[in-house]
């Protein structure tokens, strides 16, 4: 079992810049799938972007535009975020899971973090 921890989060003005961290532990990732989502309340918990065990494939949701990176250093078993040009409507907290392909819907992924919240004030 693999074990994820989210880690960057925080209040940001429209138009700044956070960097999100995911480590994980218990056994490697290196050969999996890893996603970022984020989940607003009230709503579904939306796919952001994942990337291969390689790096050799990303693929990103619509709505991030060229604004985010995901990328990922497995000598340090983390996965990160870079998120630029944030908007309001990116507020959500945000989840990195881990699973077997790259996928847009969370059911394929096995295992969670519990989250970093990032709030964007206009």
């Amino acid at each position: 079992q693999v074990q994820l921890a989210e880690s960057g989060g925080g209040t940001v003005q429209a138009g700044g810049s956070l960097r999100l961290s995911c480590t994980a532990s218990g056994r490697t990732t290196n050969n999996s799938f890893m996603a970022w989502f984020r989940q607003a309340p009230g709503k579904e918990r939306d796919f952001v972007a994942y990337i291969s065990g390689s790096s050799i494939h990303t693929f990103y949701a619509d709505f991030v535009e060229g604004r985010f990176t995901i990328s990922r250093d497995n000598a340090k078993s983390t996965m990160y975020l870079q998120m630029n040009s944030l908007k309001p409507e990116d507020t959500a907290r945000y989840y990195c899971g881990v699973g077997p392909i790259g996928a847009k819907q969370p059911s394929f992924y096995s295992s969670w973090g519990q989250g970093t919240q990032v709030t964007v004030a206009s």
